[in-house]
């Protein structure tokens, strides 16, 4: 089996999705952001902070190529990955990519109902988080459109819904 590889906005289910996916083939999981932090020993924020975004992206796309190399395996990237160098053209050619596309009110329902934090969002106002998102999902939305599979997602507040999503996953990759 080749990788599949899960993109999609901050918000959008890929660890979620990405997870149960990994269970029901059986296959290892690696949410690209948590495989930095184990490499690097470091936050993302932490590396952030010590060598700006630009040196976050470059230890990122260096981090892309080593695990887009494993086989078996299901892989969630960050929000932004595919939008710098040529990560996209190489996860198109390494894997099996699916865009999990849902709309700025979905999106932003997602991160209020999430416990994790999330840096970008940050002091912002509710109203400005919603305006964040979609600027955000505009400037990236060419990016995450040439993913091989493109899945529209609704609300994912409960088990039936991720696992659907699931389903749908399987079904257009056949596995």
């Amino acid at each position: 089996m080749k990788s599949i590889i899960i993109i999609g906005y901050m918000g959008a289910g890929k660890t979620t999705v990405g997870k149960a996916l990994a269970k029901e083939l059986g296959v290892m999981f690696y949410d690209l952001d948590w495989y930095i932090e184990s490499r690097m020993r470091k936050t993302v924020k932490q590396i952030f902070d010590e060598v700006g975004e630009e040196g976050f992206r470059q230890i990122e796309h260096n981090m892309l190529h080593e695990v887009a190399e494993f086989e078996n395996v299901v892989v969630s990237c960050g929000g932004g990955t595919p939008c710098f160098f040529d990560n996209m053209e190489y996860m198109n050619q390494s894997g099996n990519t699916i865009y999990l596309k849902a709309t700025p009110e979905t999106l932003y329902a997602h991160l209020k109902m999430g416990k994790g934090v999330r840096p970008l969002l940050l002091n912002k106002t509710p109203e400005e988080v919603q305006v964040f998102i979609r600027e955000q999902l505009m400037q990236r939305e060419s990016f995450y459109e040439k993913a091989k599979h493109i899945i529209d997602i609704n609300v994912m507040d409960n088990l039936d819904k991720v696992n659907e999503t699931v389903q749908e996953v399987r079904s257009l990759l056949n596995v």
